[in-house]
């Protein structure tokens, strides 16, 4: 196998391979080997037709198909390797000579990696974060841990209230006909949740069980089924069972059942370390990504159109699999959404931007200050790995080719590179200045306290993407048991 290479514009690059003649006789006759059984031929069996008598009946070529993807697929990944470029996107196959006899000459055109001027990377100006945690904050967090671990209990002496979950018969009505899916019977309904179509809910608040009562409301313009939209509508309505949320009182024995801890004083330090802790990895994650963009807004790149849309493509199938997680298919999310997948490709083009550009200006960082993963941080990873499957280091290793092990090792690398521009920031440089301006402001006119704007977003945000470890608790241990 020869391999040629011819730079164009654009870091794109057109490599031209030549795949011996022996090698394509061979992956004909594997085609032929293939395919014979589905082909019938007067006068043979099926199956047991000469592979020249198939091809004098359906033409020299009836094979070169399959034998073509074959050697595409063998040889194009020991060429890129061959040719020495850094290749950033899938190829765009093009067959140049296919023939019997004759080598198998075919073009793959790729996008190569762009250089990357780099920009300032050092002593960039970041605003620190507020990482103060307030009681209520801490009282927020072990409120919702209360609604967590709330009964619901059955009442039967009194009408519906709000936050009620009440048992549900209903039927619409409009013009004073039924229409369709107007109809629902033992529907669970939590009042004040906003499930059903506004107005609807507040009007069940004090009806009382068995009494059928009228509930008027009318359907948005912007309602989905068209023929009700903007329409006046009477639910006929009896709510047959209530339910109120019963939250556990709030003390030691509360603290001992959902923490690891006897008393509610060592909870909510507990909680309240968590939330630091929370608040921390999100400015972490903020700083990482204000100086990661700043990086990026001070350097200069050409991205290969073909790079982008490979990593769009890229983007498109995590997708894909996080649905199939979640029991549902790529074809039925766009049946739902009514989208395409050129559509979901065009929406995501700026991630895909963003995250080849953040990636390049990292590499180009680690280049700069000689930033590497050591073996160490390579067997750190492998540790990490086998926890994660559950599996033997050894084991993991094994499953990890060369290319995926050269591929961790350049990861680590841009991971010490981001932890390497976050420890250089010039940390309150930013507040330092409005404060300064502040000042001066204040010189003329009566000065008032200045009330802080807070990150709670950016922190819930972080918190989204990386979560702390859940303690084992005294009442996950009691179901365990």
């Amino acid at each position: 196998m020869s391999v040629k290479v011819e730079k164009l514009e654009n870091n794109m690059a057109k490599l031209t391979i030549e795949v011996p003649a022996e090698d394509l006789e061979k992956a004909i006759e594997k085609a032929y080997q293939k395919n014979k059984g589905k082909i019938q031929i007067p006068g043979f069996r099926k199956g047991k037709a000469p592979r020249k008598m198939i091809e004098q009946m359906y033409g020299k070529g009836v094979f070169f198909e399959d034998a073509a993807n074959d050697l595409i697929n063998e040889s194009y990944p020991k060429a890129a390797e061959e040719s020495g470029e850094d290749i950033v996107s899938n190829p765009k196959i093009d067959i140049v000579t296919i023939e019997a006899g004759q080598a198998f000459v075919y073009t793959a055109e790729v996008a190569l990696k762009p250089e990357v001027k780099l920009g300032k990377y050092k002593g960039i100006e970041v605003e620190k974060m507020d990482l103060d945690v307030t009681d209520e904050e801490v009282d927020a967090e072990i409120e919702n841990e209360r609604n967590k671990n709330a009964r619901n209990i059955e009442v039967t002496d009194r009408a519906v209230k709000n936050d009620d979950m009440v048992t549900l018969d209903f039927e619409g009505f409009v013009d004073g006909v039924a229409f369709d899916g107007g109809k629902g019977t033992d529907y669970p309904l939590t009042i004040g949740s906003g499930s059903f179509i506004p107005g609807f809910e507040e009007q069940l608040v004090g009806a009382e069980i068995g009494k059928e009562v009228e509930v008027n409301v009318t359907f948005p313009e912007e309602y989905h089924e068209k023929n009700l939209a903007g329409k006046a509508a009477v639910f006929k309505c009896t709510v047959k069972a209530i339910k109120e949320k019963q939250l556990p009182e709030l003390n030691d024995e509360f603290a001992s059942d959902v923490s690891a801890f006897e008393t509610l004083a060592e909870y909510k330090e507990d909680v309240k370390k968590n939330l630091v802790a929370k608040k921390e990895a999100s400015q972490k994650a903020q700083r990482e990504d204000t100086v990661v963009k700043a990086i990026i807004e001070d350097s200069e790149m050409d991205l290969p159109e073909a790079m982008v849309e490979t990593q769009q493509r890229n983007i498109v199938n995590e997708m894909a699999q996080r649905l199939q997680y979640q029991g549902l298919s790529i074809d039925q999310y766009l049946k739902y959404t009514g989208s395409t997948v050129q559509q979901m490709l065009e929406q995501v083009k700026p991630q895909a931007i963003d995250r080849i550009k953040s990636r390049l200006v990292l590499e180009a960082v680690a280049a700069a200050e000689k930033i590497e993963a050591t073996e160490e941080d390579v067997e750190a990873e492998f540790k990490k790995m086998a926890e994660q499957y559950k599996m033997e280091v050894e084991k993991v290793k094994e499953l990890l080719g060369d290319a995926e092990k050269k591929q961790l090792k350049e990861d680590l690398a841009v991971q010490k590179a981001a932890e390497f521009v976050v420890e250089n920031v010039k940390e309150g440089a930013k507040k330092a200045a409005k404060k300064a301006t502040k000042k001066a402001d204040d010189a003329e006119t009566e000065k008032k306290p200045v009330k802080r704007t807070t990150k709670k977003a950016a922190a819930e945000d972080a918190d989204a993407e990386k979560k702390p470890a859940k303690k084992t608790t005294k009442k996950a241990a009691k179901t365990e048991e």
